[in-house]
Parts: C-alpha cells; sequence; structure tokens
C-alpha cells in the first residue's frame, strides 16, 4: 500500500458508510429521504467549530478594517465553493469586486471542469499567492475537504510567509491543512453518501461555513442595518424594487418617497434611509455615513 493510499484511507471523508451500501436498490423516496437524513446532522459538525469560526471573523475584520482581503483557495470542489461565495459578495453587500476573492486550483476553467493534477501542484499554490501580492492585512483562507490537499498547503505556507492570516477549512480533524493554519476550522462531516464524494456533505457544510464567515464579516463592517441589505447593489429591476423596499421598512414612508430619496442619493440604501431619517440631503447624508465609518447606526446617532 502506497503512503498516500494509506493517508486517504485514514479519512473519515474517505470511509464507506455501510449504512448506504445498498442504495443502488433503494426506490426514489428513499434515496431521497436518505440524503437529506444524512445531511441532517451536519449543523452540529459546524455548531461544534463555533469557537473557530468566531476567532476567524473576528481576525478577518479587524483585518479587512485595515484594508485587507479575504482569499479563498481551494482545489475541485472546495474551489467551487470559495469562488461561488466569493461571487455573492459584491452584489449583496456593495463591496469591490477584490474584496472576497475566489482563487481555484487550475484556474477560472477549473470552475466548470476538472483540470487533471491541478490539486497536486504545492508551487502554483504559493504562486498564486505570490501573484496576489498577499500581504499582512489579508486573510488566507485554504479549503480541502480532506486536509491534505497540496495545492491549499502552498497557498498557506506562502500566505504566512507573508504574515497574513491564514485560516483552514477541512472536514477531517488533526489535518495537515488545519496544522498549517493559524486557525482551523475543521468540521468532522464523517462518511459521504456517496463514498468519497466530497460534493456532497463536505461541500455543502463549506458553503455553510463560508457564509458564516463571509456574512458575519460584513454585518460586523456595517453592510447591514438591522438584517437588511443596505449596501446592496442594484443591478437588475428586482434588486432595485429591493431597494425602494428596504428604504419603505427602514423608514416608515411611502414607496414614492423612497424612490425620491433614492434617486437623489444616486440609488444609495444607506445613503437614502439616512437622508430620510435624519432629514438631511444626500452630501450630509454621505458626510455623516463616511464620518462612521458606513454605519449607518452610528451615523444616525451622531
Amino acid at each position: 500500500m502506497s503512503e498516500l493510499s494509506r493517508t486517504l484511507s485514514a479519512l473519515t471523508t474517505e470511509a464507506a458508510n455501510p449504512e448506504w451500501a445498498d442504495i443502488d436498490t433503494w426506490p426514489t423516496e428513499r434515496l431521497v429521504s436518505g440524503m437529506i437524513a444524512a445531511d441532517a446532522g451536519l449543523y452540529d459538525a459546524i455548531e461544534e467549530c463555533t469557537g473557530a469560526i468566531t476567532e476567524a471573523v473576528d481576525a478577518i475584520v479587524a483585518r479587512m478594517q485595515r484594508g485587507g482581503r479575504l482569499i479563498y483557495v481551494g482545489a475541485g470542489t472546495a474551489g467551487r465553493m470559495g469562488v461561488l461565495d466569493a461571487s455573492e459578495i459584491p452584489p449583496t453587500f456593495g463591496t469591490d469586486d477584490g474584496l472576497v476573492v475566489g482563487v481555484i486550483a487550475g484556474g477560472d476553467v477549473a470552475v466548470r471542469s476538472a483540470v487533471e493534477n491541478a490539486e497536486d501542484d504545492v508551487d502554483a499554490g504559493s504562486a498564486v499567492i505570490a501573484g496576489l501580492r498577499v500581504v499582512e492585512a489579508d486573510t488566507v483562507v485554504g479549503i480541502a475537504s480532506s486536509g491534505r490537499t497540496p495545492y491549499v498547503l502552498g497557498a498557506l505556507a506562502e500566505a504566512g510567509r507573508r504574515g497574513a492570516l491564514t485560516v483552514g477549512l477541512t472536514n477531517n480533524a488533526g489535518s495537515p491543512v488545519g496544522a498549517a493554519a493559524d486557525i482551523a476550522i475543521e468540521v468532522v462531516v464523517g462518511p459521504e453518501f456517496v463514498a468519497g464524494s466530497t460534493r456532497l456533505r463536505s461541500g455543502t457544510s463549506q458553503k455553510l461555513v463560508l457564509n458564516l464567515l463571509s456574512t458575519c464579516a460584513m454585518v460586523r463592517l456595517g453592510k447591514t442595518y438591522g438584517n437588511l441589505m443596505v449596501d446592496l447593489r442594484a443591478t437588475n429591476e428586482k434588486l432595485r424594487v429591493r431597494s425602494v423596499r428596504t428604504v419603505v421598512a427602514s423608514t416608515g414612508v411611502t414607496p414614492a418617497e423612497a424612490a425620491r430619496a433614492l434617486e437623489e442619493a444616486d440609488g444609495a440604501v444607506k445613503t437614502a434611509i439616512l437622508m430620510v431619517l435624519a432629514g438631511v440631503d444626500a452630501a450630509a447624508a454621505r458626510t455623516r455615513l463616511e464620518a462612521a465609518g458606513g454605519h449607518l447606526r452610528e451615523a444616525l446617532s451622531s
């Protein structure tokens, strides 16, 4: 048995659960209910990592307040989860496209097609971090179901050399990726419904954790007012309607009044809300928001 074979055989994500050994004989309804039941414990596994996730969020926010970025690095499904979460942040929270970055082994083509051997290239992982010019204010989250992906280990090592915060998100305990990171988030989900297919329980848990990291960080950075998306980027008709509804919900004005405020605020929801609630014009609202670091609640109390 090779060293790699021994390593993989010890991973819970590679194990086969005997309860699901005959799923190819199950009727469809049992398959559906079986997969639902298999995923039911994912939040319990994530809850075990509450402390590490909290620590990571606080550290990410502290660095973003100094101009740092949040960078996800992974291969295969893990990489796609990072790319997905990163792509959702700008329209949801109105951030610059470069604030949250998703990197996948093999490059953008790997989002849709498998790139052979890309995950095994340590030097490529290191090079992508160098190419991004990672600095101390940045955070690099290495995502790997197995916890041993060479590409991710290369990225974390280079990020560490540059002084950046490193976070290891894995689905196996005591992993090399976790050991290589400043903060280890090891969500032990156990065997997959289809043995070894980490696009299932592992991939789902990764997206849930990335949701926590990015969303909680954005809330802490003042990108919401209560639970409303006040920094959303209205890039289509649905979001323009949502912008009006958000101003109405925050201020109690009519939709017509909300639309007028948004027009004067050049579509900026947060600015429009402050204009209405504080009785100021757009220029004054922008000034107060800037002084408050973008936090609407603080700007309202100033």
